[in-house]
């Protein structure tokens, strides 16, 4: 008792008033966590004891926010356990509840600046981009957990579609694709299955990501809805086995980009009209014809259409129910636009895990969204395509 008799003393000497009362605040902390140490223990510091059930292991410092100011306490290790005073439980749970609002306001879109303007306008000092970075990383584990989950079932529909960001690579400012899969499972509700961040959508890597859906039980897809990429068709037959649905709307503009200005609205017009029709057989009728009309005025149109015409009229041959969800990647867009709304106040991330880190808190919020909401699909229709490999395109379409 001395030794802390004459700390006490030198404090009344030397301290101001709000030194001198986080000061004594600091000093009761300690020993009442120094009276729990030796309780714990079964002895004192060094004492020799039949009782003794642990051992001290040095002490771990923590800063502690209270209304007398920031008081500095040196919390007790134990060799064996852990130990954690009571009354700082609350300042516990009140950290909890500041990086849980952190980490959201990250998700949100929030730049660094604002985070730390919103953690003052909460009554705190402020934080660093580096501990909104540690404090974020927190949410690796929960996205990583989402993102390899098991895939149960049968999934009949797929949509894939890419956005790039850019992001720092060996000193360089790079565009990389992050991939987003969207599928409907049997019971016509849709998830987010997946996301990769690829270099490029070449096919070594569409054929990588399309395996590592494959290798969390990705199956039964009859249809994969996206752009017209070679690499993700051969990536897809050699994986899935699975048809093509080229982006009817993607297809839309690079259609119009093959006519001048003047005879977008005609051109336009007129591929409704095979769109328009009631069954697949009607449709090919109606493209054959436009074809030929546009051969002597717009050649580069009529061989567009003539390559193009079975991928972007696959979705045909499935149940007419589906038609409008199924012949574009438009279901993408929205989360889309919202990737690009909250990384647009990032810029240039500085690698591809924080890519993935807050495209995949999106998409698990996306999926959290879907799982209360009703049906993509209704079920009858839906299961009738899981369930019979037989069809034809005939069959399937007057489901």
């Amino acid at each position: 008792m001395t030794d802390d008799r004459m700390a006490l003393k030198g404090l009344l000497e030397k301290a101001s008033d709000t030194e001198l009362l986080a000061g004594m605040l600091g000093f009761v902390a300690d020993r009442l966590m120094a009276l729990d140490i030796d309780r714990l223990c079964g002895a004192e510091p060094h004492e020799r004891s039949a009782d003794r059930s642990n051992y001290r292991n040095g002490y771990r410092d923590r800063v502690w926010q209270t209304r007398a100011g920031t008081v500095d306490v040196h919390i007790p290790k134990l060799r064996k356990g852990s130990y954690f005073p009571e009354f700082l439980e609350p300042r516990r749970a009140a950290e909890k509840a500041l990086t849980a609002v952190i980490q959201e306001a990250y998700v949100q879109g929030l730049s660094t600046r604002s985070v730390d303007d919103l953690v003052k306008a909460m009554g705190m000092t402020g934080i660093s981009k580096s501990q909104v970075s540690r404090l974020c990383a927190q949410i690796d584990e929960r996205v990583n957990a989402f993102l390899s989950r098991p895939l149960e079932g049968d999934w009949p529909y797929l949509w894939l579609d890419a956005t790039y960001l850019k992001v720092r690579h060996n000193g360089r400012i790079i565009s990389v694709a992050t991939i987003i899969a969207v599928a409907v499972n049997r019971e016509g509700r849709r998830e987010v299955l997946g996301i990769a961040v690829m270099p490029s959508e070449a096919q070594a890597f569409w054929d990588e990501f399309l395996r590592s859906l494959a290798d969390r039980g990705l199956r039964g897809v009859k249809l994969i809805i996206a752009d017209d990429h070679r690499g993700l068709k051969a990536a897809a037959n050699k994986v899935l086995g699975a048809t093509i649905q080229r982006c009817r709307v993607h297809f839309m503009r690079n259609a119009l980009a093959c006519v001048a200005n003047k005879g977008k609205p005609i051109v336009t017009a007129a591929l409704r009209t095979a769109f328009d029709q009631d069954t697949l057989e009607a449709s090919r009728a109606q493209w054959a014809k436009l074809i030929q009309a546009f051969q002597s005025r717009h050649p580069k149109l009529a061989e567009l259409m003539a390559r193009a015409e079975d991928d972007v009229l696959a979705y045909k041959t499935f149940p007419e129910s589906h038609w409008r969800q199924i012949h574009s990647t438009n279901p993408l867009e929205r989360l889309n636009k919202e990737i690009k709304r909250r990384t647009n106040v990032i810029g240039i991330f500085p690698n591809e895990a924080a890519i993935t880190r807050l495209v995949g808190a999106l998409m698990m919020e996306q999926n959290d969204e879907w799982a209360v909401t009703r049906r993509y699909m209704t079920l009858e229709t839906v299961q009738q395509v899981c369930e019979d490999n037989s069809l034809d395109a005939a069959q399937i379409a007057s489901i």
